[in-house]
């Protein structure tokens, strides 16, 4: 069984992990509306999406 002959070190760990850090999410703003809204999501405000309208939100019904 393969076992590792020596510890690794605290500075080569960490620099395993310095890209393991939470990233915040990427928002774009709705064309029709211009509501910040993560990328390829529908919009909650509008419910636009790629173009043409996916959700029929109250106001307009």
């Amino acid at each position: 069984m393969a076992v590792p002959k020596r510890r690794h070190s605290n500075s080569r760990s960490r620099k395993r992990r310095s890209h393991d850090a939470k990233k915040p999410r990427q928002l774009a703003f709705c064309p029709k509306c211009s509501t910040a809204v993560p990328q390829h999501v529908i919009c909650p405000n509008c419910g636009y999406y790629m173009g043409r309208v996916m959700v029929e939100s109250e106001e307009t019904a």
